[in-house]
């Protein structure tokens, strides 16, 4: 989360990591998955995303911003499952992309109202926006930080982009009744951990 410390140690985020990890496996080959008991920061309750990328490109990524009262441990177990089979936007995840599969997680802080378009800083906070579709039907979406820094967006951009994402029109963000909100997130990685790829051995 920029500008703060994370809550998470390294080793507790190669738990999540551990634990995402064995519940994509256990998702695809319809087995089950055992969680252990979380302590410490791994029992906080906190919105999660889980995104799964294969050969760079984007493979699933589904998340909660409410934990309902779930510990962080376990909405990461209950996110990477949703993400390895529920994304619409792709198939189910099969047994043989598994090992090719990079995962990320983003830990999230609670959303904030967006009151002057000026408090969004790309890069540091995810936007949520949520408006009316052209035919009056209630939308929402959301972009997670890292999205409008890897993407190189400015502030207007971003807007576009989770509005198009939320499937609104790109102009919105304008609308009085539109609501956008921001958050942080805190992301790691198996690659960026050295974790990745999984069946590197000791090498």
């Amino acid at each position: 989360m920029s500008g703060e410390s994370p809550f998470l140690t390294e080793l507790e985020q190669r738990q999540l990591l551990s634990v995402a990890r064995d519940a994509v496996q256990a998702a695809v080959n319809d087995t089950i998955c055992e969680i252990v008991e979380p302590l410490g920061n791994l029992a906080r309750k906190c919105g999660v995303f889980v995104t799964l990328h294969r050969d760079e490109e984007l493979r699933g990524c589904l998340g909660r911003f409410e934990p309902e009262d779930i510990p962080v441990l376990e909405l990461v177990a209950i996110m990477a499952r949703e993400a390895a089979l529920n994304d619409g936007r792709f198939l189910p995840v099969s047994p043989g992309e598994i090992p090719e599969l990079d995962i990320e997680i983003s830990v999230l802080t609670p959303m904030i109202r967006v009151r002057d378009l000026d408090e969004i800083q790309v890069g540091r906070h995810g936007l949520y926006i949520i408006g009316k579709s052209p035919f009056g039907s209630q939308r929402h979406g959301t972009l997670l930080p890292q999205v409008g820094a890897e993407q190189g967006w400015d502030r207007q951009t971003f807007l576009e982009q989770t509005c198009r994402k939320a499937g609104l029109s790109i102009h919105a963000w304008k609308s009085p009744d539109t609501e956008i909100y921001t958050y942080e997130a805190e992301v790691f990685g198996e690659k960026a951990l050295g974790l990745w790829p999984p069946c590197s051995g000791n090498s």
